[in-house]
């Protein structure tokens, strides 16, 4: 059997990914209290489910919640089934935003203990899993659309969660370095459309900014680079045993150079077969300071 544990932080989107697969033929069981979970696996085995399973476990589950009990159901059930566990996270001010739409309270919350005070805790408290998880999606910046798409690329590219999947994010160096980084790259270096009055309301997914970007002599020197570094070093972190890779790559704002090149970098791995994801962590909130308006007549 399949079974797919579903955790992370609270406003990252679990209950758009619990629903999600569950619309996608998954049994799905959410809010699962980790002491149980070993149970519920063995449930699902004695009743031979044709389907796959998706269980989630978090927060929520208060002074019954233990990381602990986790890894330990999840250990005790891979010699027989395949087991993997998605994390979901998303950076402290998208997770407060996302609170101030919904007006629910965080799981954690008590008197006297503000929203980023329980996001930090959530966060200690959820470590463990984070760091024995197959997959970390970081959903800053994406609808639930977006989360949906994410999530399918994960499903379809997991049938074996062994091998080394590479997560590429885009960040704002104004916002801090995600601290989940393996491998950190600074491209202010290279010139920024921020600074170019007629494309700078673009961001490094669209064609105005992504043509300056690549149209750069200095960036095709520095991609070539950056290319043979990233493929010498791929099969060495496979060699170790490693499952997952997060590269980030940052600029000022996080929405147009280092955007353009994580999409350049995504590109170049999955053309020679890499599974990977990218992410763009800072796009949204950077899109949504800006006071000026586009030159439609540059779009294409």
């Amino acid at each position: 059997m399949r079974f797919l544990i579903v955790t992370g932080l609270s406003g990252a989107g679990k209950t758009c990914t619990i629903k999600h697969l569950e619309d996608s033929g998954y049994q799905c069981m959410d809010n699962l209290p980790p002491m149980l979970l070993e149970q519920a696996l063995r449930l699902c085995e004695k009743v031979e489910l044709d389907q796959s399973v998706a269980l989630g476990v978090d927060s929520r589950s208060g002074a019954l919640f233990n990381a602990e009990a986790v890894l330990s159901a999840i250990s005790a059930a891979h010699d027989s089934h395949d087991v993997s566990m998605l994390f979901l996270e998303a950076d402290t001010e998208t997770l407060i935003d996302r609170y101030k739409e919904t007006r629910r309270d965080h799981p954690l919350m008590k008197r006297g203990i503000t929203l980023e005070e329980c996001i930090a805790r959530e966060r200690e408290l959820l470590q463990p899993l984070r760091e024995h998880a197959n997959y970390v999606l970081s959903t800053a910046g994406m609808k639930a659309k977006e989360i949906r798409a994410a999530v399918d690329e994960i499903i379809a590219q997991g049938q074996n969660h062994h091998t080394l999947r590479t997560e590429i994010m885009s960040f704002g160096y104004k916002r801090g370095i995600p601290r989940e980084s393996d491998l950190v790259f600074d491209v202010r270096f290279l010139p920024n459309p921020f600074y170019i009055k007629e494309i700078r309301a673009y961001t490094g997914m669209e064609a105005p900014v992504r043509d300056y970007v690549m149209g750069k002599e200095e960036t095709r020197a520095f991609l070539a680079h950056l290319y043979a570094l990233v493929d010498y070093l791929i099969p060495l972190y496979q060699k170790e045993g490693k499952r997952r890779l997060m590269i980030a790559i940052g600029c000022t704002g996080g929405a147009h150079r280092s955007v353009a090149i994580s999409e350049a970098l995504g590109a170049h791995l999955r053309a020679f077969g890499q599974a990977v994801n990218v992410t763009h962590r800072d796009i949204a909130l950077e899109e949504a300071s800006w006071p000026f308006r586009r030159d439609r007549s540059l779009e294409g």
